[in-house]
This record gives structure tokens, C-alpha cells and sequence, in this order.
């Protein structure tokens, strides 16, 4: 799940002598609102359509616009989670990929994030969602799951963030493969877990932002 893996090599990037209408025009035939600029292997920034409207003059050069999100950038290796964390970060659509000299390889796009990150945890399976708050010390999956399994359910998948209202604790998110949580969550709580939040799903996925939505719910984010 390496973030170069990912890379869409079907948007172009831009140099800083290229003009602004040919970003415009590039934009309208890939059918996005935001291109990379990338100047001798060295990624700058992205520039949007909105970038463009705002300055109209079609015949500026890239080198003469204001860029956005110079640091967006996430090295080849590292996981696509943090495509998406980065993405989140800078509120922008698209990450760029560099690899180990920081020359750039290409762009991530949000949306082929998430369709790899919700394919890989599970998100698009039916079931439901646990969160609990816990010390790292006491976090065991293999504990967890045992308990979720003494309630004839199974734990498809799991992530682990820091807690924002506690920094001495950790989040854990379970997806679970059952609908209905009651008895999981008085069965964990009874081990001793407290749980902070749930959510359970009706059903699988239907539309991208259905799929955007329960992974935001997943993340928690």
C-alpha cells in the first residue's frame, strides 16, 4: 500500500514557463480543477482553476502565479493513510509523490486514495463501527478480538490514532462484521474497554460519498 503505487499518470504537470491558458485547457480536457507544477524534477505547487479565474489573464506564465500547498507532498514509500492525512491537512485534492532524493514522480489523487484505502480495511463491507479510548499499554488487538469473537463476531479491520481528548491515550477504531453492536459493546465493557463512540451501518456503499463518509467515520478524522 506504498503511496507511489497510486500515482495517476494521467495528469500532467505544469512548468513554470508553460502559460496559464494551457493549464486552464489541460484542466477542461482531463476534467479536474488542479494541476501540479513541477520545475527541473522539483515539485512547486499546485495551481487551481479558481487560482486562474482570480488572476485572468490567460497569457501569465506558471513562474508569475501564486502557488498552493508547496510542502503537499508525501514521499514513495510511505502509506497511502498518509496521502490521505496530507490531503486533509492542506485541503487539497491531490498530494504529490517524491521519491527518496525528493524528485518528484507523480500525483496522488483523493479520490484513488480512498478507493485504496477503503478496498484494503474493509470499509465497503457491511457491519459496524467501534471506538474506544485506551492506554497504549493496555491495547492488545489479539485481546480485543477475542472478546468480539465470544459474541460470534470478528473484527475485519482496525486503526489506531491519538486520542485529541486525552493525550496519555490512544483511539481504537474495530470495524466489525455485524450490524448491530449492543452486545459487543456491553460484552467489551464488562472486560473492562470503554467505548466512546459507535456507528452501525445499514449496508454496504452505494455512492462515492457514501464510501467518503464512512471511511471519514473510520478514521474519525
Amino acid at each position: 500500500m506504498r503511496a507511489n503505487d497510486f500515482i495517476n499518470n494521467l495528469i500532467p504537470p505544469l512548468k513554470f514557463t508553460d502559460r496559464v491558458k494551457l493549464a486552464l485547457s489541460w484542466m477542461e480536457e482531463i476534467r479536474t480543477n488542479i494541476l501540479p507544477v513541477v520545475e527541473k524534477g522539483t515539485f512547486k505547487g499546485f495551481i487551481t482553476d479558481e487560482i486562474i479565474y482570480e488572476i485572468n489573464n490567460p497569457d501569465l506564465s506558471i513562474a508569475e502565479v501564486e502557488l498552493l500547498a508547496s510542502s503537499c507532498v508525501v514521499q514513495m514509500d510511505k502509506h497511502i493513510y498518509e496521502v490521505l492525512r496530507i490531503s486533509s491537512e492542506n485541503q487539497v485534492s491531490m498530494v504529490a509523490i517524491l521519491d527518496k532524493d525528493l524528485k518528484y514522480l507523480g500525483v496522488v489523487s483523493e479520490e484513488d486514495a480512498i478507493t485504496a484505502f477503503t478496498d484494503t480495511i474493509s470499509i465497503q463491507s457491511p457491519g459496524g463501527v467501534l471506538i474506544l479510548s485506551m492506554f497504549m499499554t493496555d491495547y492488545s488487538l489479539y485481546d480485543i478480538a477475542r472478546v468480539v469473537e465470544s459474541e460470534n463476531a470478528k473484527v475485519l479491520s482496525s486503526f489506531i490514532s491519538n486520542d485529541p481528548l486525552d493525550d496519555s491515550k490512544i483511539k481504537v477504531t474495530l470495524k466489525i462484521d455485524q450490524q448491530e453492536l449492543r452486545h459487543i459493546k456491553a460484552t467489551l465493557e464488562r472486560f473492562g474497554y470503554k467505548i466512546i463512540d459507535h456507528y452501525e451501518e445499514e449496508g454496504g456503499i452505494n455512492s462515492e460519498q457514501d464510501r467518503l463518509g464512512n471511511l471519514l467515520r473510520f478514521l474519525d478524522i
